[in-house]
């Protein structure tokens, strides 16, 4: 009968033993992730890269500074209508850009800010209110923006101010 009392002992310290080893290579991959040794940091990229002059800002991201503009739109502001419960919002973005393409895409303002009004006083309020509908509203003014600007001209949406009031 000893045998009968050491298995659930077994049992029980396999489990135990399989639970630590899981956390400590759950953690072990964490740092890894976290300091850089696998997949990189921006630190690694941006030691790597090469010395540029000019005094300008540096990215945080893969673009240089030199690859990216950005045009700031006005700000828009678009009453809800009468079944919301927020009465206005107010909206500014920037549009990220290619350099060759800024000039252009400034001269065409007038019509992106013209789309994004119509397609705003056209969303149904709730939309607006929901916060999780925030990446499916970028997503499709980003999208009408590129069909005003022109394919490749705009490369994103960044929305500065979301504003209900």
């Amino acid at each position: 009968m000893p045998d009968e009392e050491d298995s659930p002992k077994r049992g029980k310290m396999g489990l135990i033993l399989g639970l630590v080893a899981a956390l400590l290579l759950g953690g072990g991959g964490f740092y890894a992730a976290y300091s850089g040794l696998i997949g990189g940091s921006a630190a690694d990229s941006k030691a790597s890269e090469p010395a540029k002059g000019g005094g300008e800002g540096t990215s945080a991201g893969k673009n240089a500074p030199s690859e990216t503009a950005f045009v700031p739109l006005d700000p828009i502001i678009v009453s809800l209508g009468n079944n919301a419960t927020s009465r206005y919002l107010k909206f500014g973005a920037e549009l990220e850009v290619d350099p060759a393409f800024k000039e252009e895409v400034t001269k065409l303002l007038p019509r992106v800010l013209d789309v994004l009004n119509g397609y705003l006083r056209a969303v149904d309020s709730r939309d607006i209110e929901n916060p999780a509908a925030m990446g499916r509203l970028r997503a499709q003014m980003l999208r009408r923006i590129q069909v005003v600007t022109g394919t490749g001209r705009v490369k994103d949406l960044l929305i500065t101010e979301f504003v209900l009031n």
